[in-house]
């Protein structure tokens, strides 16, 4: 289901940040067309993806991968960079994005408001992956992510999943089921049971500052594994499986 596109020109002409915020807490969200269609459409799928964080499956080869450390990950140090990477043209399989001017404009403002995040790999100071989302109480609506090395926006997602999980966020919102967020644990449940997990996540106040906590990537993995975490007096992790 689409609502009319809110504007061809830009977010700033009747339809800004705050407008978009209240998308999100209503279970909608805004997509373009292609990347040189000046239209958003706000889209309120029957069927919508999710990465339920109490059950995020890590392969065993990413797993490896992970705690080999072959990227330093940082947040939020290169939003806009994240969001160029996100809208080029990936090879054949993604020959065009759905993120055009106005959409750009919008996330740069939420960004600047603090309510969208970026989860970026490094490698010799090159941006090589990454994604980035938008932050609306205890829900993180994941937008999109990139790669230009193997593995680069699977390890970032393994981060982002860990630094929910330690700050207290309830919901991961992947907005459509691939089979790429398959292998994940993602799902694909109605709007209207969607929505009924959606409305108690944004009273939820997660601890923001875990967003930015620096982690090793065996503290990512053990954050973001089907795992109860706990923390030792001495400040070390302790895990236990759940199931």
């Amino acid at each position: 289901m689409t609502d009319p596109d809110f504007s061809a020109s830009g977010p700033f002409g009747g339809f800004g940040p705050e407008d978009l915020l209240a998308c999100y807490a209503r279970g909608v969200f805004p997509m373009a067309e292609a990347r040189d269609d000046p239209r958003v459409f706000i889209i309120e799928p029957e069927q919508r993806g999710v990465i339920p964080l109490d059950a995020f499956h890590i392969p065993s080869r990413l797993r490896r991968t992970v705690r080999g450390e072959p990227f330093e990950v940082r947040v939020d140090t290169a939003f806009e960079a994240v969001l160029d990477g996100c809208a080029a043209a990936q090879g054949p399989d993604r020959e065009d994005t759905w993120i055009n001017g106005p959409i750009r404009r919008l996330y740069a403002a939420l960004f600047a408001m603090g309510f969208v995040h970026s989860i970026e790999c490094w490698r010799d100071e090159r941006l090589v992956g990454g994604l980035y989302g938008v932050s609306l109480g205890g829900a993180f609506f994941g937008e999109s992510m990139f790669s230009r090395e193997r593995d680069a926006s699977k390890v970032a997602l393994v981060h982002l999943v860990a630094r929910l999980r330690k700050g207290g966020w309830t919901l991961l919102d992947a907005q459509f089921l691939t089979d790429h967020l398959s292998q994940f644990g993602a799902v694909e449940t109605p709007q209207a049971a969607y929505l009924e997990r959606l409305q108690p996540a944004l009273s939820v106040r997660p601890e923001q500052s875990a967003l930015c906590a620096p982690l090793t990537g065996a503290e990512a993995v053990a954050l973001a594994s089907a795992w109860s975490i706990g923390i030792r007096e001495d400040g070390s992790l302790s895990s236990s499986f759940r199931g």
